[in-house]
């Protein structure tokens, strides 16, 4: 079933868009009206930190939030969204309620680096991070009594488990 632009409602939506903040809402545009409302269809190579600048550059409209500063370097939260930096290392906590899900979203749900496998790694290193880094997901979920979401994370690990001592 294809969708239909929500804006012109007449094209058929190739772009879809998930806003999560200050609510999740989902949108479906056109290439057209995505154009014009600026979102950028890029076909680059970009890095994650290259996307996370441009999503807190462009995406990061939060008003009530515009004019609370660092009580450290004075940097308001407003000069953050136009440099897509921070300026001093007490700001992730002069501004933790938002920089919050941006890291989550940057880390794939986790709030802190997972690090990463290198490419010509063995399919056993990489089930074996991804384990590590669901253990972490399934304590953080069971510590906040999100049982369904822990439940699927014990049902990948499981997966995981089973591929690996299989090509072991």
């Amino acid at each position: 079933m294809s969708l239909v632009c929500d804006n012109c409602q007449e094209a058929k939506a190739t772009v879809h868009i998930t806003d999560t903040i200050p609510e999740k809402r989902e949108r479906h545009l056109c290439k057209q009206c995505a154009e014009r409302e600026g979102v950028l269809i890029k076909q680059t190579h970009q890095t994650t930190a290259d996307i996370l600048q441009e999503f807190i550059k462009h995406k990061a409209g939060v008003g009530e939030m515009d004019d609370k500063s660092c009580p450290q370097c004075g940097m308001t939260f407003r000069e953050f969204r136009m440099k897509g930096q921070l300026g001093c290392p007490h700001d992730y906590e002069a501004f933790r309620s938002f920089l919050l899900p941006l890291i989550e979203r940057a880390h794939n749900g986790g709030s802190h680096h997972v690090g990463k496998v290198p490419g010509s790694a063995g399919s056993d290193a990489k089930h074996r991070t991804e384990l590590t880094r669901l253990r972490r997901e399934l304590d953080e979920a069971v510590r906040n009594e999100q049982y369904e979401d822990a439940a699927r994370i014990r049902d990948r690990m499981h997966i995981l488990e089973t591929e690996v001592s299989e090509t072991s």
